[in-house]
C-alpha cells in the first residue's frame, strides 16, 4: 500500500482505514442517515478491566526505528544520506496488540513464535517491561521479523523488512500451548500479519468457540475461510475489498458484508473506514456507525492493533459490543496522535 500524506501531519502514514479524521474542526458523519450511531460509552472502573483476561495469538515482530538528520544527497546515488543519531525498538504485530491490552490494565497473555536471534531476544526483553505474560515458542531456524523504519524530522524515509516462516514443529508446539491457555482466558484475539504464526487459526477458532470463548480476528489476505466461526472480525476497507470486491453504495456494502458473514458463520464485522469512522455489522441485521474522532492525525502505524485490543479488553470486562466499539473508536483517536506503534493507557481513555 502506498504511503498517504494527510493534511496538517508531519509524518507519512503507513497504514490506512483506521477511525480518525483529517479535519481538526469536526468529526465525520455516518455514511447514511438511517444508520444507527454507536452510543458514547461511560467510564469503566479499573477493577473491571483488571479482571479481563485476553489471550493474543499471532505474528510478532520487532519494530525498529532509526532517527537522524538529512543534510546531503549521496554521491553514489540520488538518495538522502541519513546520519543516524538515535535508535529505538518497540514491540510490533501481535506483541503490540498484547501491549495495548496490558496498557489498559487487563491481564494480557501472548502466544507466538520467535527465533533464537538478536531481535528475538530483544522482544523477550521488551515483553518483560510491558506487563504482558509471554507464552513463547522458540524456533532456532526462524529469523524473527523486523520492520526497520528510517526517519528524519518525524518523516519516514524508508522501511526495510526481514522475515521468514516458523517451522512446523514450533507451530504444533504453539497449538498445544494454546490448548493449555484456553481455559485461563476470557477472550481470544487472533492477530494475523501473514507471517505464518497463525497456520492453525481454523483449529484455534473451533476450539475456542467450543469452549464458549469469544474470538476476535484482525484478518490478512483474501482467504477468510480460515476464520470461519469467529465472533468478530475487524478489517479495514482495503482488506475487506480483497474479499468482497469493490462496493458501489452503502446498500451494496451492506449486502456484501451480510453474505460474507452468513457464509462464514461470523457473528459481527467491524469495518474501520479512515476519515469515515467505523461501522459495525451484526448478525441480527443491525448496523451502527461510530464517527471519526476529531483529531489532528500524526501517525496511524499500529492503530488497528489498538482498536482490536481495546475491543477485546472491553468484551473481557463484560461490556456490550456497541460500548466496546465506542471505546475502541476513542482509543484510536488518541493513538494516532503518537509516533509509530504506541499504546493508550487507562487515564488517557478515561480522562
Amino acid at each position: 500500500m502506498n504511503p498517504t500524506r494527510w493534511p496538517n501531519s508531519a509524518s507519512t502514514i503507513t497504514r490506512s482505514d483506521v477511525p480518525v479524521s483529517n479535519s481538526p474542526l469536526k468529526p465525520m458523519h455516518a455514511p447514511e442517515s438511517n444508520v444507527s450511531l454507536v452510543p458514547e460509552a461511560g467510564v469503566v472502573p479499573r477493577a473491571r478491566l483488571a479482571a479481563a483476561r485476553v489471550l493474543v495469538v499471532g505474528d510478532v515482530m520487532l519494530d525498529r526505528y532509526w532517527f537522524g538528520d538529512v543534510n546531503r544527497i549521496s554521491p553514489e546515488a540520488p538518495v538522502p544520506v541519513v546520519h543516524v543519531q538515535k535508535q529505538e525498538d518497540r514491540l510490533g504485530g501481535a506483541a503490540n496488540v498484547a501491549r495495548n491490552a496490558a496498557a489498559l490494565g487487563a491481564q494480557a497473555g501472548l502466544l507466538c513464535v520467535v527465533g533464537h536471534d538478536e531481535p528475538g531476544e530483544r522482544i523477550v526483553e521488551l515483553l518483560k517491561d510491558s506487563g504482558v505474560v509471554p507464552h513463547l515458542e522458540r524456533d532456532p531456524e526462524l529469523l524473527t521479523t523486523i520492520k526497520l523504519r528510517v526517519l528524519s524530522r518525524q518523516q519516514q524515509l524508508l522501511r526495510v523488512d526481514f522475515e521468514n516462516t516458523p517451522a512446523h514443529e514450533a507451530l504444533l508446539a504453539g497449538l498445544a500451548r494454546f490448548d493449555e491457555q484456553l481455559s485461563k482466558h476470557d477472550v481470544i484475539l487472533l492477530s494475523d500479519y501473514a507471517k505464518g504464526g497463525l497456520t492453525h487459526v481454523t483449529t484455534m477458532i473451533a476450539k475456542a468457540r467450543a469452549a464458549g470463548k469469544p474470538v476476535l480476528v484482525d484478518p490478512k489476505g483474501d482467504d477468510w475461510e480460515r476464520y470461519r466461526g469467529a465472533t468478530l472480525i475487524t478489517p479495514n476497507r482495503a482488506e475487506l475489498r480483497e474479499v468482497v470486491g469493490q462496493w458501489k453504495s452503502e446498500d451494496d456494502l451492506r449486502a456484501r458484508v451480510t453474505a460474507l458473514r452468513t457464509s462464514l458463520g461470523i457473528e459481527a464485522l467491524l469495518l474501520t473506514r479512515s476519515e469515515e469512522g467505523m461501522t459495525l455489522f451484526t448478525a441480527d441485521g443491525g448496523e451502527r456507525h461510530a464517527s471519526a474522532v476529531a483529531r489532528e492525525v500524526y501517525d496511524v502505524s499500529g492503530a488497528g492493533d489498538t482498536v482490536i485490543a481495546t475491543l477485546a479488553v472491553m468484551l473481557g470486562a463484560g461490556l456490550p459490543l456497541v460500548e466496546a466499539v465506542s471505546l475502541a473508536n476513542r482509543a484510536a483517536g488518541i493513538v494516532v496522535g503518537k509516533l509509530g506503534t504506541a499504546t493508550v493507557d487507562y487515564d488517557e481513555l478515561f480522562p
